[in-house]
């Protein structure tokens, strides 16, 4: 595996790179709290099949953190400078990989260039209202409809050791199998000044995804990726409904129901390579063509 950094618009932004280049391609995008720590694992076993590549979201892991002072952190402005890096490493056409925050990422980047595309990996990212479980009833009530000190209050509570660690385990039916350094190393990161700052801002512009949901359905609907769908079953953020509900718009895709929460490679690893390895490869190439 290499770890590289690249230049986009005067920010250093950190990817894990890895297989052989000439191999298909396939981008990682992360989810909250994480950044490409999340693939270490997922990356290495892929190498031999995929040239993959994934990357940290500004103000995510080893990327550069602008002061929020003077950088709007949103979810339009971070795909935007995901996109410029995934077209200055040479992947214009890639399977994606999205997970939680990767999902509204990865939906904006497919819909600006739809002919990026070739094949969609979705697990535990939401696009749907019914996706949300009641963790989501804070973020979506008061602070949406006022950004106030008082309503942000109880959102740093997302931010506190005991969550992130909670993210982690809910809803895994072995946890001790889930390595603490992942929530160790979200929790360096949030320590870093403006961290908290950055989050809170992306919990405020995570409305701003709902508002895209019924264009990303219409683009599911019409172009019809294909797709096989990692639902963790338990996981704290999104409704077991939410991971049903793509199959409404993408009925042929391949769905994977696991015994699992929101960071389903951590004890699901082994399975998930290996059915992506069999969709990709029982797929003739032929069926792989341009959404655009």
């Amino acid at each position: 595996m290499l770890f590289k950094n690249i230049t986009i618009d005067g920010l250093n932004i950190f990817y894990r790179e890895a297989g052989n280049e000439a191999a298909p391609k396939l981008v990682l995008l992360h989810g909250f709290p994480a950044s490409s720590h999340q693939y270490r694992n997922l990356i290495t076993a892929l190498a031999d099949r995929f040239h993959v590549i994934a990357p940290d979201y500004p103000g995510f892991g080893n990327s550069d953190m602008p002061n929020p002072a003077t950088f709007i952190y949103t979810f339009d402005k971070i795909s935007e400078i995901i996109e410029a890096l995934l077209a200055k490493a040479g992947f214009t056409r890639f399977g994606l990989y999205a997970q939680d925050y990767g999902g509204p990422v990865g939906f904006r980047i497919v819909t600006r260039r739809p002919d990026w595309l070739e094949w969609l990996i979705i697990q535990n990212t939401n696009a749907y209202e019914a996706g949300f479980t009641a963790a989501w009833d804070g973020m979506r009530g008061a602070y949406w409809k006022g950004r106030t000190p008082e309503n942000e209050k109880p959102l740093e509570a997302f931010l506190q050791a005991d969550t992130v660690k909670l993210v982690y385990t809910h809803g895994h039916r072995r946890p001790e199998l889930i390595s603490p350094d992942n929530w160790n190393m979200d929790l360096h990161y949030l320590d870093r000044p403006h961290a908290r700052r950055v989050q809170l801002d992306l919990f405020y512009d995570y409305q701003t995804n709902v508002e895209l949901y019924a264009q990303w359905q219409t683009f599911l609907r019409k172009h019809q990726p294909k797709t096989i769908i990692f639902w963790g079953q338990d996981d704290i953020f999104f409704t077991r409904d939410g991971g049903e509900l793509y199959l409404k718009d993408l009925p042929n895709a391949e769905m994977h129901r696991l015994n699992s929460g929101h960071f389903a490679l951590e004890d699901s690893l082994a399975y998930i390579a290996e059915k992506m390895k069999a969709f990709y490869d029982g797929v003739r190439p032929g069926d792989f063509v341009n959404v655009a």
